[in-house]
């Protein structure tokens, strides 16, 4: 296990890239961003070949900061941002930008799916939601027929890089199974879930397990970032499997909450157990004989960013002024719906509020109200997945977000469980991904590799935080719920 790997995440807001050497240490990181386009309401969309420079220009920095290490790169991971519809033409170029995970417009599709089809969602693991790749398609199909028509291969990000590295058009299980096409509990293409938006099963890719080599390195790429030809790709996996992979949560009863971009609340269990109706998504995991279960936040701590944005400071400042706000002091309530709302509420219209403003509402008022807000959203998903039959005694906690105790300890109190710190936890998908790769390398079980990390923090309930948590919890819902009949007269 000698061999140095490499692990590439496509995310929402950048690339990351790291090189993991045989001991399982990271030896360098790097990243590059990428930018999003909003060209109309509920609209969330990016050029695929942004994708590509990106992983370009992060690469050429690992290779400057490690080159020792880089020249010995002997297989390759992929993750990456989920439910993002590449639709391939055929000449293998794009047919239109990337309609993304947090795209709104498929809405009326979702409505007839559900109302057409009922029986889909418990073969494909939830309710159709206008995110997931299937629903967007229906849209094209109505909206777009020109470039429906066209389509030759529908992949998801992470995939459309694995084409430009290896030329083969395939995805794993775990990221097949947020496209609202998978069959999760065979763990093949539903051929009824492609009829159901009008799809030739044909332009599917080839399905892999995320530990599974899927692809080597054409000799063009390798002779251009000075590696070896011919390296293995692995299957790889969706940024949630590949975050659990990461953290070794790959046996029953593994779980943690994950606070990135976006957020969700993850437990991985053993075999597919559907529960449609709570808005929870039953998913295949990147390794075989794996399944999880996940509620899905489309805010997670981009919220932070924003509003550090808006009001001139850096989300680390934001989030200093935010916990020097004494407990109690404030009563202002954020929902932080900024891109709409899967779990629970499946409602794309949902937007972000900001309630209970006065004159003392100062910028530290206002962090901590959108830090609670975020972390409301993930007592709703635990709710969600205690209705579905799980309930987790204790949770890790990764992402960008893992670095703020404040949230760690908020969260502990809403969820009234221990939130486990790992260090290094904040290297994400790309992690994981290269764990994928050293699986696909060697043949070695996940056991072996997907280990979990040291344990740097843990994070116990504070008695007195639940007690004064637990109400606005319940007033956060409350003004949800008031609300949500306006979101939706706001589109109409």
């Amino acid at each position: 296990m000698s061999a140095t790997v490499l692990g590439l995440d496509i995310g929402t807001s950048a690339v990351k890239a790291v090189l993991v050497d045989g001991r399982g240490v990271a030896v360098a990181e790097a990243s590059a961003p990428v930018a999003t386009s909003r060209p109309r309401p509920l609209w969330s969309e990016q050029d695929p070949e942004d994708w590509w420079r990106a992983v370009e220009a992060a690469v050429a920095d690992l290779a400057r900061a490690a080159p020792d290490a880089w020249r010995g790169v002997a297989a390759i991971g992929l993750s990456g941002q989920m439910h993002g519809a590449v639709l391939l033409g055929a000449d293998d170029r794009p047919l239109r930008p990337v309609i993304l995970w947090n795209d709104g417009r498929a809405h009326a599709e979702c409505a007839a799916l559900t109302r057409d089809h009922p029986g889909l969602a418990a073969i494909v693991g939830v309710k159709p939601m206008p995110g997931f790749t299937a629903p967007k398609l229906a849209w094209l199909a109505r909206h777009e027929p020109g470039v429906f028509a066209a389509i030759r291969c529908v992949l998801l990000p992470k995939d459309y890089v694995r084409l430009k590295l290896s030329g083969l058009r395939a995805t794993d299980m775990s990221d097949a199974a947020g496209s609202w096409l998978l069959d999760e509990a065979r763990r093949a293409w539903s051929p009824q879930a492609a009829a159901a938006v009008g799809l030739d099963p044909a332009t599917l890719p080839a399905l892999v397990e995320g530990s599974e080599p899927a692809g080597t390195l054409r000799a063009a790429v390798a002779e251009r970032w000075g590696l070896a030809p011919g390296i293995p790709l692995a299957g790889g996996a969706g940024d949630a499997a590949a975050g659990a992979v990461g953290i070794g949560a790959v046996a029953p009863g593994d779980a943690f909450v994950s606070l990135g971009t976006s957020g969700q609340l993850f437990a991985v269990t053993d075999g597919y157990r559907p529960a449609p109706d709570s808005m929870v998504h039953a998913f295949a995991h990147a390794l075989p004989g794996l399944w999880y279960q996940m509620g899905a936040m489309l805010t997670g701590a981009s919220a932070l960013a924003w509003a550090a944005g808006l009001l001139g400071r850096t989300p680390a400042g934001l989030a200093s002024e935010a916990e020097a706000v004494p407990e109690g002091a404030s009563d202002l309530l954020f929902l932080p719906y900024l891109t709409g709302e899967r779990t629970p509420h499946d409602d794309p219209d949902a937007r972000g509020v900001l309630f209970g403003l006065e004159p003392g509402s100062d910028a530290g008022r206002v962090g901590r109200a959108v830090m609670e807000g975020v972390a409301y959203t993930f007592a709703d998903a635990a709710a969600a997945l205690r209705s579905a039959g799980t309930e987790p005694a204790a949770f890790g906690f990764v992402g960008g977000g893992a670095r703020s105790d404040f949230w760690a300890r908020l969260l502990a109190a809403v969820l009234a469980r221990p939130m486990i710190r790992y260090r290094g936890a904040d290297k994400g998908p790309a992690f994981g991904a290269a764990a994928l790769a050293r699986m696909a390398l060697t043949g070695a079980s996940p056991g072996d590799i997907a280990r979990k990390p040291p344990v740097e923090t843990v994070f116990e309930p504070d008695p007195r935080l639940i007690d004064r948590h637990a109400p606005r919890v319940e007033r956060f819902r409350t003004l949800y719920r008031a609300l949500a009949p306006e979101f939706k007269a706001a589109r109409a």
